[in-house]
């Protein structure tokens, strides 16, 4: 359900196409349409669109790079991919200064800490809610329900974001019940969760040692809207660390296996817990289910796994995971040496041949 900036940007040029299309004939709608994705694809200038439309554009952009780009890049690199998301996010509030999702990512790099943004964003939430608010009610009256509904949509996403955003910050900053409030308030809003939240709530409810709550959120939200059940890694990894909390071994390794039974490569992930930096834009949208989703569920968990460094610097729960993960999967543990002693081999440089042609 994670937001996805460019199928967003899709949906936001196709409406005002529609649009555009209300006042011809069926046929030559129907054709006009038909040509819409090439053009939007090879040809986007030629399309209408404001330049709210062209500033949310530049952010899908600056996504690209930032969010999917940079992580994999190469250090020589980086600071390039960098430079020009920024860049991009500038052009993006000078064309339209209620671009808060650009907003929202200049501060994110402005910001020096996790505190500061918090509260950057906690100051200005009540403005870009009433501003988000004023676009969703402002839409004409002739507009049929069905293109209401999503316009609707498209005008609070931005705000759904910013709480998404807000909550996770919270939960970083250890304000687990100010994450809960935040999270509550977007599944209010939202009760599809198309930001997700749901997913920082188990966390928050895990670091609060509160079981009773975390079980009430889950059967809460059955039939609420929600379209995939709780098995996912966010909640599996949440009554885990519960379970290991409350020293009931037996149970928390249960949920390791109910990760392993549910994700491809599971155990591998679990062993190597590696760290996705933060989406910037939203939480990164990958595939339910996905080698990609449990391992993006466990850098979010970095709250729970580093809790009470044990003498390796790994935290107390981190260390077990990957001990009980690779006794029990001792192949998934060799197949992590194989790949890290493959990517220390890449990293060494080769033999230096000199000379050239005699």
């Amino acid at each position: 359900m994670a937001f996805d900036p460019q199928r967003e940007d899709y949906q936001r040029l196709a409406l005002r196409f529609v649009y555009s299309l209300d006042d011809t004939d069926t046929a030559h709608e129907a054709s006009a349409f038909m040509a819409f994705g090439r053009r939007f694809a090879q040809d986007r200038d030629s399309l209408p669109q404001s330049d709210s439309d062209r500033a949310f554009h530049l952010v899908t952009l600056a996504s690209k790079a930032i969010d999917y780009e940079l992580p994999f890049a190469p250090e020589d690199q980086a600071e390039k991919i960098i430079k020009d998301g920024h860049r991009i996010l500038d052009e993006a509030l000078a064309l339209d200064s209620h671009c808060y999702d650009a907003l929202r990512m200049q501060a994110a790099a402005a910001n020096p800490s996790f505190d500061s943004f918090l509260t950057f964003l906690n100051e200005s939430a009540s403005e870009v809610r009433a501003y988000c608010t004023e676009q969703a009610n402002n839409i004409s009256p002739d507009v049929s329900n069905e293109r209401r509904r999503l316009l609707s949509d498209l005008a609070m996403r931005p705000y759904l974001r910013w709480v998404a955003n807000q909550a996770e910050e919270a939960l970083i900053c250890g304000r687990n019940r100010e994450t809960l409030r935040l999270a509550e308030h977007a599944l209010e809003l939202d009760p599809s969760d198309m930001a997700d939240v749901r997913f920082t709530a188990a966390l928050a409810y895990a670091k609060l040692e509160d079981e009773a709550g975390l079980d009430r959120f889950v059967k809460s939200r059955h039939g609420s809207g929600q379209t995939r059940p709780f098995d996912d890694a966010w909640t599996y990894i949440a009554y885990l660390a519960l379970a290991f909390k409350q020293h009931d071994m037996q149970r928390a390794f249960g949920h390791i296996k109910d990760l392993v039974a549910r994700y491809p490569h599971a155990a591998e992930a679990l062993i190597r817990q590696n760290e996705f930096p933060d989406g910037v834009f939203a939480r990164l949208a990958v595939m339910p289910y996905s080698e990609d989703e449990i391992i993006l569920a466990l850098s979010e968990s970095t709250v729970l796994l580093q809790e009470g460094v044990d003498l390796e610097g790994r935290g107390v729960l981190s260390s077990w995971i990957i001990q009980e993960t690779a006794r029990a999967w001792p192949q998934a543990m060799l197949a992590v040496i194989a790949q890290q002693t493959a990517v220390d081999q890449a990293d060494q440089p080769g033999p230096h041949i000199q000379g050239g042609h005699q």
